[in-house]
C-alpha cells in the first residue's frame, strides 16, 4: 500500500503559516469521484498516521483533514489526536440532527470543527457554537453571499472565517477587507508587484558562489577565500554544518574543514537555500518552505527519470519561486543571476527536462492527481516511489527550516 499524499499551507493575515489541509489520495489513478469518500478517509488516517506519522506533514501545525458523515459517525477523528488536527466536515454532509449530535461529541474532546466550501443556511444557526472555522470558496461565493455568511454569525464571535482558492495578492487583500482571518491558495507564492530590483552584495556574493560550485572542477581555496571575507556568511556556514541535520560527532571548527565535510553537492544545496532564505527575508516563511520542498522534490524526481544532473534540477525547484521573492518577472531575475542555461530555459522558457520535473512537482503540490498521473508516465517514473520522494522532500525541508532558525 502507498499513498499520494499533497499539503497546502493555510495564512493568517500577517501572512504566517496557521496550519496545513492534508490531502491524501490512494494512487493518482483512484482519485475522487472514483472511491468512496469514506473509504478514502479511512485510508488518509491509516497511510497518513498510523503507518507515517502526521508531523511528517505538518511539523507543529495542525492539518485539516476531510470528513464525511458515515466517516463521523464511524468515530474515525478518534483515531486522530484532537490537538494536531481540525475536523473539516465536507460541503456533502447536510445539517440534521446526527450530525449535530456528532459535533458536539467533537467539541467535547476537544477537537476544532470547520465546515468546507461552507453555503449558507439557516439551519447551519444551530451549529454556530459548535463550529470553529467556516471555508468559503472565493470563486463561488459572491460578495453579496459573503456578507450575508457575516451577518449570520455576527453573534458568535469565536467563528473565523477562512477563504478558499486565494491565488492572487489582490484577491487576499481584498478578502481581508470582506473580514476573513485565514486564507488558503498559492497568492504567497506570485509576484505582488513587477518591478526592479538590484541584488545587494551579499546577495550577489552567494549568487557568484552558485555559479562557482557548479562548476565541475571546483576551487576549494578560492571558495573557502570567499567565506572567509564574510564573517555573517562563515556563521551561517558553521552554523549549519554542526546542525542536527548532520548529526556530527565532533564540532566542525574552520570554513575549509566545514567545506570538506559538505562535499559539493551538500554545498549547493546549502547556498541555494541561503540565497532564497536571504533575498526571501521580507516574505512569509512558508514561501522559502514551498521552495525548499520544490527543490527536493525535483531532485528526487531527476534521480528516478535517470536525469545526468540532480544538482540543477535542485536549483531548478529552488529558483522557481525567485519572482515571488523578489516581485519581479522570471525573465528580469534570471539575468542577473549566473546560473546555466537548462536552468534558465526550465524557469523561463518551460522548456527543457527540468521544466518537466518542475511541472509535476506543482501539479503534486496542488493534489491535480489526474494530471500528474499523466507527467508520471511521460516521464517513465516508478509511480510508487514518487510519494515516498515527495514525503522526504516534505521533511527535508522542515528540517532545513529548523537548521536556518526559520
Amino acid at each position: 500500500m502507498y499513498f499520494y499524499t499533497a499539503r497546502q499551507p493555510i495564512l493568517d493575515k500577517a501572512k504566517n503559516l496557521f496550519a496545513y489541509e492534508l490531502l491524501f489520495r490512494d494512487g493518482v489513478e483512484n482519485v475522487f469521484p472514483n472511491i468512496d469518500s469514506d473509504e478514502a478517509t479511512s485510508r488518509m488516517i491509516e497511510g497518513g498516521h498510523l503507518n507515517l506519522g502526521l508531523d511528517e506533514f505538518l511539523d507543529d501545525k495542525p492539518g485539516f483533514i476531510n470528513f464525511t458523515l458515515d466517516a463521523l459517525l464511524k468515530r474515525y477523528p478518534a483515531l486522530l489526536p484532537a490537538e494536531q488536527v481540525v475536523i473539516e466536515i465536507l460541503e456533502t454532509v447536510q445539517p440534521g440532527k446526527r450530525l449535530l449530535a456528532e459535533c458536539k461529541m467533537l467539541k467535547e474532546q476537544g477537537y476544532i470543527l470547520a465546515l468546507d466550501d461552507y453555503i449558507h443556511q439557516p439551519v447551519w444557526r444551530h451549529f454556530y457554537p459548535l463550529i470553529d472555522i467556516i471555508k468559503v470558496d472565493l470563486l463561488s461565493t459572491s460578495e453579496e453571499q459573503i456578507l450575508q455568511i457575516k451577518h449570520s454569525i455576527s453573534e458568535f464571535p469565536h467563528l473565523k472565517l477562512l477563504a478558499e482558492k486565494v491565488e492572487t495578492n489582490e484577491e487576499f487583500e481584498h478578502a481581508i477587507e470582506l473580514g476573513f482571518d485565514y486564507f488558503q491558495g498559492y497568492f504567497f507564492s506570485k509576484p505582488e508587484m513587477m518591478q526592479s530590483r538590484a541584488l545587494s552584495p551579499a546577495q550577489m556574493t552567494l549568487a557568484e558562489l552558485l555559479y562557482e560550485t557548479a562548476k565541475k572542477d571546483t576551487d576549494l581555496n578560492s571558495i573557502t577565500g570567499i567565506f572567509e571575507r564574510d564573517v555573517n556568511l562563515s556563521y551561517k556556514l558553521l552554523r549549519y554544518a554542526n546542525s542536527a541535520v548532520f548529526k556530527r560527532r565532533t564540532e566542525i571548527s574552520t570554513i575549509k574543514q566545514a567545506l570538506v565535510l559538505l562535499g559539493q553537492k551538500e554545498l549547493k544545496r546549502f547556498l541555494s537555500v541561503l540565497f532564497t532564505a536571504q533575498v526571501g527575508s521580507e516574505k512569509p516563511a512558508e514561501l522559502m518552505r514551498l521552495a525548499m520542498t520544490r527543490a527536493r522534490f525535483a531532485e528526487h524526481i531527476s534521480v528516478l527519470a535517470g536525469f545526468s544532473a540532480p544538482a540543477e534540477a535542485f536549483l531548478t525547484g529552488m529558483m522557481s519561486l525567485i519572482d515571488a521573492i523578489l516581485d519581479e518577472p522570471m525573465a528580469s531575475v534570471m539575468t542577473k543571476l549566473p546560473l546555466s542555461a537548462g536552468i534558465k530555459a526550465a524557469l523561463v522558457e518551460s522548456e527543457g527536462p527540468m521544466a518537466s520535473y518542475l511541472q509535476l512537482v506543482k501539479l503534486y503540490e496542488q493534489a491535480h492527481w489526474d494530471a500528474a498521473e499523466q507527467w508520471i508516465q511521460r516521464l517513465q517514473l516508478d509511480k510508487k516511489a514518487v510519494p515516498d520522494a515527495y514525503h522526504s522532500a516534505v521533511q527535508w525541508a522542515n528540517d532545513q527550516m529548523k537548521a536556518l532558525g526559520e
